[in-house]
């Protein structure tokens, strides 16, 4: 049976629990049983040794036509390490398969020069909190767009693109010794970790390009790194217009536009 990957509407690419089943020549009746194993067992990421993580490895997938059988959308990685972990006889042959589309996914993303340059331009962009909020607000839009007009759940799936939730970042504030009450989500990380401020603008342009969580994360976890090296200055532009306001900075905004342009062209 042929490989059949399937690109998300996020651009990770995927296979289906059911088509996989089906690759490893297992028994139709033991599905749901394998199924829930697969989803419930620990396997060795490239990020650490864990379960799959829902969002992240994988996601509900709904059928139309046998709306009775649970089916999921799985993540290269996970489908690999699942066929390894399985007894199939033909589990070499497919694992191998997915091997080499994990690879060279991953070829696809390295950075060219121009990438480097242009990304480099977005960090310093990022060191201007209204930029940073232009960011978020357009991806808010895009989760919108993509989830019937809703914004239900948008800050569950933030936690989880960013790997921390509001809640998390207040126990840590509170387990300061300074007094953060009545600061924002961005005046606290202002306080406890400026540069992740940069991280999170640079994902929420990636996620709002199109590019895959996994993608974005990467490339936020590299500009947080280059901002540190920089010792980047993130300034509070936010402030209403006045007649002495200076006029607007257009470079985070080209900024944006050229990274669209090169991951573009690269693609």
């Amino acid at each position: 049976m042929e490989l059949q990957i399937l690109t998300s509407k996020k651009g990770t690419k995927v296979v289906t629990a059911t088509h996989l089943h089906q690759l490893l020549q297992l028994t139709d009746h033991h599905y749901a049983v394998n199924v829930k194993k697969w989803l419930q067992d620990v396997y060795a990421f490239h990020d650490g040794i864990r379960k799959a993580a829902l969002m992240q490895d994988y996601a509900p997938r709904k059928l139309k036509d046998t709306p009775l059988v649970e089916d999921y959308y799985l993540t290269i990685e996970l489908a690999k390490l699942i066929v390894l972990h399985s007894r199939s006889k033909v589990k070499q042959k497919y694992a191998r398969m997915l091997q080499s589309v994990e690879e060279a996914d991953a070829a696809d993303n390295l950075l060219d020069k121009a990438q480097i340059r242009t990304i480099l331009d977005l960090v310093k962009a990022m060191g201007s909190l209204a930029h940073q909020e232009d960011c978020e607000r357009r991806h808010l839009e895009l989760y919108r767009q993509r989830n019937g007009n809703s914004a239900a759940n948008w800050w569950q799936y933030r936690a989880e693109l960013l790997g921390y939730s509001a809640e998390q970042l207040r126990r840590r504030a509170a387990a300061s010794n300074h007094d953060f009450t009545g600061m924002t989500r961005r005046q606290l990380l202002m306080q406890l970790d400026r540069y992740e401020l940069v991280r999170t603008g640079v994902i929420d342009a990636l996620m709002t390009m199109g590019k895959s969580e996994r993608y974005a994360r990467s490339i936020g976890d590299l500009a947080k790194l280059l901002a540190k090296e920089m010792r980047l200055d993130i300034r509070d532009d936010r402030e209403p217009a006045t007649l002495f306001t200076p006029e607007v900075d257009a470079e985070p905004f080209v900024a944006v536009k050229k990274l669209e342009q090169t991951l573009r062209l690269s693609a």
